[in-house]
């Protein structure tokens, strides 16, 4: 099918205007009959490019899901768009499995969602032959991956549909790969002369920022009340955090509830039901939340604990700002989240595995204390170069931290790397060095005769976290190198080798602070509106949700209500046009919204907005 073909569909059925990046040309690839690769950012519209397809192809289209909330949630959206979805996990009753297996036995669906480990039950061979399986979509596919960040062995087992299915296409789909991880599902899954695509990492609605952490509990009430009306992720590094968060938030009148793999499923199940129909503002969870949750509008993510890598961190901050409006994205750091970490590092058994991690916290802590822009930072990572110096959307671009003569500093911290290695032909840690600098006596320092160094308590004048700050930069603009193994120690290198004899310039930056206010900014993605009747079409949102027992933006996104409150379509006649808002939906619901806008309007004035 041509272009002209699909969009009428896109529009009719989903009420799209036009495709995202990338999504027509992985959906005719996928309709040509080829085995298809596609690496999406979170919100860049991976599902459609296997739910339109599965309208168009005769037969049926299994999605493979690791989440029992996904697949409910995004067949619940497909059938309110008037598509025949439906999904078989363990959450349904029996009688319910039965009903469904017969309707696909029966022909009635065009897209089943299915977890990996139901597609390989014994028995299900003869059902995978009997439904005339047409495509298969893969959802989440980095879980096949051991490089990647959420692996689960289960995924492995997919090649045996394969070759249960050997003419069926097969769309692999992630929202965050490197190119180890890429190479690795292509392998993995037996993709055939896959046709490859990958988008743009960069998510433009979203806002980057890094602060200190000083009082946690202070800095997440602060952010949030700052946005009455608004609803967000905490991510924690531990399940007793969670929990103590969500209840110190819930005590100062937040509603926060705490999600982790400890609670029961049925605890787990009612907090994220909670959430996702906006009855409570706030989820605090560990990494357990959010893979493949669809949620449009989580406006914020704050991480009051530092990540272990950038490839978690990533699709974490990517449960912000789904339905492209503008969202935040907080992280907290302090050094001691990063020893902390490294502690964990250390109890490792594998050696490969913590060089690894040990590699990727270096890699996280560097984004954290960088002062260049973050976007960049992130982008780099993922392989992509971004192509401006100034993002105009992180805290590094918009409030620049100011650089000092660092030369006295630098000179002292090379020095004592230098002296040390020069007493004893071995290196030592970084932390080991800050001892040294602050004039420490540790054990450490009397068995190796350091306090007999002329550096030696010469740098009492910073405390040994400011220290390590200084070091951590110093390996940032390579004037220290840092070992791999289980004890990193530090060396010099021919640069800073250089800047410690000729007594060249250091600049350094200036630590991060909690600023007392900070710049509004106007985000890509902002959508001017009539604020006070877009409350007003939320409100009427949520009681049909109610009413349906679904998430509020099952019925529509923020981004149609945004839109609505923006052009007061007072008719039904009017509706046609607006983003998210296909036939089937504009049926059900055009008439309901468009009374509220009319009587909204006789008694408010319509607003005028600029382009």
């Amino acid at each position: 099918m041509t272009h002209d073909d699909l969009l009428p569909l896109l529009q009719t059925t989903f009420g799209y205007p036009a495709f995202r990046p990338l999504q027509r040309e992985i959906i005719a690839a996928s309709l040509a009959g080829r085995d298809t690769f596609a690496l999406l950012p979170t919100g860049g519209g991976k599902s459609l490019c296997f739910q339109l397809p599965a309208l168009v192809r005769p037969g049926l289209t299994v999605v493979v899901s690791p989440l029992i909330a996904l697949m409910k949630d995004q067949v619940d959206q497909l059938q309110a768009a008037g598509v025949a979805a439906t999904f078989l996990n363990s959450s349904l009753g029996e009688a319910a499995a039965r009903s469904r297996l017969a309707g696909l036995h029966r022909g009635e669906w065009r897209l089943l969602y299915v977890a990996p480990e139901r597609l390989l039950l014994d028995g299900w061979q003869e059902n995978l032959k009997a439904w005339n399986i047409s495509a298969l979509a893969i959802d989440e596919a980095h879980c096949v991956s051991e490089w990647g960040h959420d692996f689960r062995p289960e995924y492995r087992q997919l090649t045996r549909v394969r070759d249960l299915l050997p003419g069926v296409p097969v769309m692999a789909l992630t929202a965050t790969a490197t190119d180890r991880v890429r190479a690795d599902i292509i392998t993995q899954l037996r993709l055939h002369e896959p046709a490859v695509f990958v988008a743009s990492f960069n998510r433009p609605n979203l806002t980057y920022r890094v602060l200190p952490k000083d009082e946690p509990l202070r800095q997440i009430t602060d952010f949030v009340h700052k946005r009455p009306d608004e609803g967000g992720i905490v991510y924690c590094a531990t399940r007793a955090t969670t929990e103590r968060v969500a209840e110190s938030l819930a005590k100062r009148g937040l509603p926060a509830r705490a999600y982790h793999a400890g609670l029961t499923q049925t605890e787990r199940s009612e907090n994220q039901e909670l959430f996702l129909r906006d009855e409570v503002r706030i989820i605090c969870a560990t990494i357990a939340f959010g893979m493949g949750i669809n949620k449009p509008n989580v406006r914020w993510v704050i991480h009051h604990d530092l990540p272990k890598n950038l490839e978690g961190y990533y699709p974490e901050t990517g449960r912000a700002g789904r339905d492209g409006l503008p969202a935040d994205c907080l992280l907290l750091f302090s050094g001691g989240d990063a020893a902390k970490q490294t502690h964990f590092i250390d109890e490792m058994t594998d050696e490969h595995e913590r060089n690894v991690a040990r590699a990727q916290l270096r890699q996280m802590t560097h984004y954290a204390e960088n002062a260049a822009c973050r976007r960049r930072e992130l982008l780099a990572y993922f392989g992509e170069t971004f192509p401006l110096d100034h993002c105009g959307a992180c805290d590094n671009c918009l409030e620049p931290r100011d650089t000092y003569d660092g030369t006295v500093v630098a000179q002292k911290f090379l020095s004592c790397v230098y002296r040390i290695h020069e007493a004893g032909r071995f290196g030592v840690g970084v932390n080991h060095i800050t001892e040294v600098l602050t004039g420490a006596d540790t054990e450490k320092i009397r068995r190796w005769g350091h306090a007999r160094l002329s550096t030696y308590g010469i740098g009492k004048e910073l405390a040994r976290p400011q220290w390590a700050a200084v070091g951590r930069e110093l390996m940032r603009l390579g004037h220290v190198a840092q070992s791999q193994g289980e004890f990193p120690v530090l060396e010099l290198t021919d640069a800073g080798l250089a800047v410690l004899r000729t007594r060249q310039p250091v600049s350094l930056t200036r630590p991060m602070e909690s600023p007392k206010a900070r710049k509004t900014i106007r985000r890509e993605g902002d959508i001017a509106c009539d604020e006070i009747l877009f409350a007003r079409l939320r409100e009427l949102r949520k009681k049909l949700a109610d009413e349906r027992r679904v998430p509020a933006y099952v019925i529509f996104g923020d981004a149609t209500l945004r839109q609505m409150a923006r052009e007061y379509p007072a008719t039904e006649a009017a509706m046609p046009g607006m983003f998210g808002m296909g036939e089937k939906k504009r049926a059900e619901f055009g008439a309901i919204f468009a009374a509220a806008i009319r009587t909204f309007l006789e008694h408010n004035p319509r607003m005028k907005f600029t382009a």
